[in-house]
């Protein structure tokens, strides 16, 4: 799905295998509650500021922007940017937003490597740690904390057995895409373990963030971005 020279059919038939995977997953619950989670204390008097980092086909985006909506208390609500790389990712994604009638939620291209976060109250992603190495999966983190002000949730694979078992079931049953078929299980080998997303972290400068197991072998990061501050605050005594 990394190939920029895939064939526009086949990379939109593997966007659609993993929307539904991502469904069946949860992924955009896990992450929305963790949003609402790091929230608690906070009387908001504006909408949420949300940057998805990767935001591919845009299925979790506007899942996450629909939940949210209906959770959070009438007058605040949520706006919710996906960025990422892939033109054609990004136009699939805002059609879908725009077909459906979501509100918002907007989806841009950019490259979050690159050019870093954009700055927003939480900055989340979803199945995009385990494309990178640990050099560009730091920079990502790295960046993540310094754009936002409340805090960072990141969901992604967990390298195991039977995430590998799962992955091969899954795009087995879930899809007819080719190239989900050969991605899923490959995404899984190139996935962490929880120590070594524990090791990430630490190097990312989120010590303090949570490391949470979800269905199916996923990990939930959580970091608040109150202890950065704290941090930051004992340093200069």
């Amino acid at each position: 799905m990394d190939d920029p020279s895939l064939p526009d059919q086949d990379h939109l038939d593997a966007l659609n295998a993993l929307t539904r995977i991502n469904a069946l997953s949860g992924t955009a619950t896990a992450l929305a509650t963790a949003i609402l989670q790091l929230s608690q204390g906070i009387e908001w008097t504006r909408p949420l500021r949300i940057i998805d980092v990767a935001s591919g086909g845009g299925d979790v985006t506007v899942a996450l922007a629909r939940k949210l909506q209906r959770r959070l208390p009438r007058g605040v609500g949520a706006e919710v940017t996906g960025i990422d790389i892939s033109p054609r990712a990004v136009a699939r994604a805002q059609s879908m937003a725009d077909a459906r009638g979501v509100t918002g939620v907007t989806f841009a291209v950019h490259d979050a490597l690159a050019e870093g976060c954009p700055p927003c109250d939480f900055a989340v992603n979803s199945l995009f740690l385990h494309h990178l190495s640990d050099a560009e999966a730091e920079q990502i983190l790295t960046g993540m904390a310094a754009a936002a002000s409340v805090g960072v949730v990141v969901s992604d694979l967990l390298r195991s057995r039977m995430g590998l078992w799962l992955a091969q079931l899954g795009t087995t049953f879930l899809s007819s895409s080719r190239v989900a078929r050969v991605d899923g299980p490959l995404s899984v080998r190139a996935s962490r373990t929880l120590p070594e997303y524990r090791q990430l972290l630490d190097r990312s400068g989120m010590e303090s963030a949570r490391i949470l197991r979800r269905w199916p072998q996923r990990a939930l990061l959580v970091w608040p971005v109150a202890h950065r501050d704290r941090i930051a605050r004992e340093q200069r005594r």
